[in-house]
């Protein structure tokens, strides 16, 4: 009971806050994660982001980033800016958070059966496109605040993965150093979206596409954005009725082609999609080690966790192209 009226008080309370700062009238603010809020009006809904994940200048830059991408045209949802002006905003609930507000983007999350080859083509369009607009975007604004993705607390692999598994600890070092050492050029390294795994890819009755959460915005290789819907498919989204290994290859072949037609990918950067789809595959373990109390793992949990020490310590591909 306490719990309950806990969160109601504190919903009540960012309405009010809300709607102080904001040129739109919220009636109702609900949860749909521990930092998103989906908000009510009569003229649709909104989003707004309630985090300190990053720092200010951190999110600054990235809303100005995805401000630029919706200005040119891009598929990402509008930043709504505070009476103040603003696109970010410090407010106290029970402690001093920061405050993004988006209009909510049309389309829906695709059922997993309808993440076939003619989606990923359009995809591979939209990432092309995207990786265009940061060349762009970086041609006219200095990246002070948004981190090298292997500056990033969670690519800290050694840190979490225990030490007692050796073999695991090996394959993710190697990665991570041979990744490291590939040359950077503005062809071929910049901003990227960093998590477009596809619940984070929207879709509408006219099949376009809307890119959402890029609260993860690192430079990386662009290749990079390519391996994460890939693994996303493979990990999340295949459903059955043919070979999971044909359907790699299919997606893939399909998100590439797509990628080409809006930007250019160099054949060394394509002969490394493994071992990028490898970088996340480790990613993905040592989350659950940086998040899960190992004291009170679940049986589901465990089973996850042996899945991929299995696959990792063996160096089976997720994916043979």
């Amino acid at each position: 009971m306490w719990f309950k009226e806990r969160k109601n008080y504190m919903e009540q309370k960012l309405l009010e806050i809300l709607n102080k700062l904001y040129p739109v009238d919220f009636i109702k603010v609900e949860p749909v994660t521990n930092e998103m809020y989906r908000c009510m009006t009569e003229q649709g809904n909104f989003f707004a982001r309630i985090t300190n994940y990053k720092t200010y200048d951190e999110q600054l830059e990235e809303v100005k980033y995805t401000n630029f991408l919706y200005n040119e045209g891009f598929g990402v949802p509008p930043i709504i800016s505070s009476l103040n002006g603003n696109f970010i905003e410090k407010i106290t609930l029970d402690r001093e958070v920061l405050t993004v507000i988006y209009k909510a983007a049309s389309g829906v999350h695709l059922q997993r059966s309808q993440w076939k080859a003619n989606v990923f083509k359009e995809l591979g369009r939209q990432i092309g496109k995207l990786h265009r607009l940061s060349k762009k975007f970086e041609n006219d604004e200095e990246i002070k605040y948004i981190n090298d993705w292997y500056d990033n607390e969670e690519y800290n692999f050694l840190k979490y993965i225990p030490k007692e598994e050796s073999m695991i600890r090996e394959v993710a070092h190697e990665v991570l150093s041979t990744i490291k050492e590939f040359p950077k050029s503005h062809s071929t390294y910049g901003l990227v979206h960093g998590d477009l795994w596809l619940e984070n890819i929207l879709v509408d009755s006219e099949s376009k596409l809307t890119m959402i959460d890029f609260q993860d915005c690192e430079k990386h290789y662009y290749i990079y954005d390519l391996a994460v819907p890939i693994y996303s498919a493979l990990e999340y989204s295949f459903v059955g009725n043919e070979n999971i290994m044909d359907y790699g290859r299919s997606i893939t072949r399909a998100i590439v082609e797509g990628y080409q037609e809006e930007n250019e990918i160099s054949p060394e950067m394509l002969d490394r999609l493994s071992l990028f789809i490898k970088l996340k595959e480790i990613f993905e373990y040592s989350l659950m080690h940086m998040y899960w109390n190992k004291e009170i793992l679940t049986e589901e949990q465990i089973r996850i966790m042996n899945h991929f020490r299995i696959r990792i310590e063996h160096n089976h591909s997720i994916l043979s192209i």
